[in-house]
């Protein structure tokens, strides 16, 4: 297995402290057992430091993810499936086997640490949120968020555990709870939804809509994430056409131009 461009080694900010900690094992034998003298991961041009913030983004991602799914006490099938077609879609057929195996890694890992401790793993992914949120911008933690949330509703279906587990890792990352309710009602064809979306209430004056609309569009716009690489961006994309629909959702509603 060759680890390429997707993920291009254990560089960036998560090359130290717990995030480091974490691929060293997950990542670091993917690479030791490596024979493929073509592999991009050989590649200078693919370790130099512009890829790190990306690296650290994309293994970030996997690492909070692996928490999600094990937010109930089981990985489901379903769950994983969806993660693959989703590192499949957002960036490319080689994310799906490295990635798949990292996570495998990572639930392993898990495993032995909760053994001696049950909550080891937790204070770990709550070590590793902080990190995050020292090392990693603002606009790049809420698409972080996003896919999270994408990866929570994978089923058709979100139980309380998960919901908690996403506001513990927005937490850890500085984010809010407004902000994970925002996420999972992306998409949504409800009044309700919207307004959730946009974080505010139904009793939001005009004005206040407006105004919460020009928040929101201003810290989720696609540029903010632009260097994370071009996958990164077009996911960043729909996700503003999903706060856009919101928005046009309650203009309609209110008659307001």
């Amino acid at each position: 297995m060759g680890i390429g461009k997707w993920i291009g080694g254990i560089v960036g900010f998560m090359a130290a402290g717990p995030l480091g900690a974490l691929a060293g094992y997950a990542i670091g034998s993917m690479f030791e057992n490596n024979d493929d003298s073509n592999s991009q991961s050989y590649r200078p041009e693919y370790n130099q430091p512009r890829y790190g913030q990306r690296n650290s983004f994309l293994f970030s991602l996997l690492v909070m993810a692996s928490y999600i799914i094990k937010a109930d006490g089981k990985v489901m099938h379903s769950e994983m499936e969806f993660v693959r077609r989703f590192l499949r879609m957002n960036f490319g057929e080689q994310a799906v086997s490295e990635g798949n195996q990292i996570l495998l890694n990572l639930f392993e890992q898990r495993k032995k640490m909760d053994a001696t401790n049950p909550s080891a793993f937790k204070n770990t992914i709550y070590e590793c949120g902080v990190q995050i949120r020292n090392n990693m911008g603002y606009e790049e933690r809420l698409q972080l968020l996003n896919f999270l949330a994408q990866i929570a509703k994978s089923d058709g279906s979100i139980c309380q555990a998960e919901i908690e587990a996403l506001k513990e890792v927005a937490q850890a990352m500085g984010l809010s709870a407004k902000e994970v309710e925002s996420m999972l009602n992306l998409g949504g064809d409800t009044l309700e939804e919207a307004y959730k979306v946009l974080e505010i209430e139904p009793t939001a004056t005009d004005d206040e809509v407006k105004a919460a609309y020009r928040k929101l569009a201003l810290k989720h716009h696609p540029d903010k994430v632009a260097t994370l690489g071009e996958d990164v961006k077009k996911a960043a994309e729909e996700k503003f056409q999903q706060i856009n629909n919101a928005k046009e959702r309650i203009y309609k509603a209110r008659g307001i131009k």
